[in-house]
């Protein structure tokens, strides 16, 4: 299997595991504080993050892929995070699941679509700085991860 196949499907799986734990979600959870420094976010915020970021980070390795640089010098993940939280607070968690399933769907296709040797093009993550798309493709799945260890502490 090549790896932009093997990373497809690890995106897959991983996105099929998170529709399962968000699906069998309470009402009391959605509302679980997740973080409380700064602004508060909830589970529901979280899962917001999940659509919002992962919806800008495709679009910009879709760009770098096209010979973009990829995240400017001035790019601010927290004025990002921000925004994006601010456009999706009306959307119910129902909503977020479906565009969550849509977003992911969509950077399985994307991932699928690329040649192994397109993923040693070179751009510019927001958070990881200068580096191949292979490791930008991997934060997606990671990224997730490590929000998730901290969602479960709040659902408990």
């Amino acid at each position: 299997m090549s790896e932009t196949l093997e990373l497809a499907e690890k995106l897959k799986t991983e996105g099929d595991k998170f529709v399962g734990i968000f699906s069998a979600l309470t009402d009391d959870q959605w509302r679980a504080e997740v973080y409380t420094e700064g602004e508060v976010w909830t589970v529901r915020n979280v899962l917001s993050h999940f659509v919002t970021s992962e919806r800008g980070l495709v679009k910009l390795f879709e760009s770098i892929c096209q010979g973009g640089a990829g995240a400017t010098d001035d790019f601010s993940i927290d004025r990002y995070n921000t925004e994006q939280q601010e456009k999706s607070k009306d959307l119910i968690p129902a909503e977020l699941l479906e565009q969550y399933k849509a977003v992911r769907g969509n950077s399985v296709s994307w991932v699928s679509s690329l040649k192994d040797e397109e993923l040693e093009i070179k751009g510019r993550h927001p958070f990881l700085g200068e580096t191949v798309l292979r490791e930008m493709i991997k934060m997606l799945y990671l990224h997730n991860q490590i929000h998730y260890r901290d969602l479960k502490k709040a659902i408990r």
